[in-house]
């Protein structure tokens, strides 16, 4: 895979490229920018398969490139890595893969990085492809899953509707016919129901600990059990204790 880096800001373009170095070797970096324009350019010669994008940039912004990505003959996957929080649903408009906030953490990139590969096409020869579809239509083999995992959430906040990014989620709580959604940041509320949410998240990302929660494996701490026997998840978030279902505590004999 090959990556551009579109970034008004040198000392981040050149930290961008080393951190995708360490944590992404085989993708090969072929292109810098230092602002839309020249991005624009570079786009149109090297066709790369990703575009790493800030926003604010003298000349044409990374919302007026993006929205020129579909001219080009082949366009490329959009991430964008921005200091600013706000354009987040128009990012989303305009198909982005991924919206990373600055500075961005290895994790952070790491969770792109799997983001990305998943959604790659696979590399099967169509022959190969349109017979294993037959022998799962026979009962062959098991049908391939085809609905993508959630990636963004439209929440509430007082009056205003966010977008935000499931991997920013510590964890979920059933409340009546709303579901609220817990941050590091704080509390979000969304419309739907907790059962309905559990289908579209990636199961070995979260797990349901109970009738009414759902978390994050990644933002467990650890487990522990009182001297009635009942299980407990700390997670890294400070003071957040949530209770674990007997029905759900095998989920955990590893731990």
């Amino acid at each position: 895979m090959r990556a551009l880096i579109v970034d008004d800001e040198p000392l981040l373009r050149h930290h961008l490229d080393q951190r995708l170095a360490d944590l992404w070797p085989e993708l090969e970096v072929v292109g810098k920018a230092g602002d839309g324009d020249s991005g624009w350019q570079l786009l149109e010669v090297l066709q790369p398969d990703l575009l790493f994008l800030d926003i604010r940039m003298p000349g044409m912004d990374g919302l007026q490139l993006a929205a020129r990505l579909p001219a080009l003959p082949r366009p490329p996957k959009l991430v964008f890595v921005t200091a600013f929080d706000e354009h987040a649903v128009r990012a989303f408009e305009l198909a982005a893969a991924d919206y990373l906030l600055k500075p961005v953490s290895d994790e952070r990139l790491l969770q792109t990085r799997a983001r990305l590969l998943a959604a790659a096409p696979s590399s099967t020869p169509p022959e190969q492809q349109q017979l294993a579809a037959l022998l799962a239509a026979l009962g062959q083999l098991p049908a391939p899953a085809v609905a993508p995992s959630l990636r963004w959430l439209r929440v509430a906040k007082g009056e205003e509707t966010l977008l935000l990014d499931v991997a920013e989620v510590s964890y979920f709580q059933a409340e009546d016919k709303y579901t609220s959604v817990y941050t590091a940041s704080g509390c979000f509320l969304m419309r739907l129901p907790l059962k309905e949410l559990l289908t579209k998240l990636d199961a070995s990302l979260f797990w349901q600990i109970h009738r009414s929660t759902i978390v994050r494996v990644a933002a467990i701490q650890r487990v522990s059990r009182d001297l009635a026997g009942r299980m407990f998840v700390h997670l890294h978030q400070s003071g957040v204790k949530l209770a674990v279902s007997r029905a759900c505590q095998g989920l955990f004999k590893q731990m």
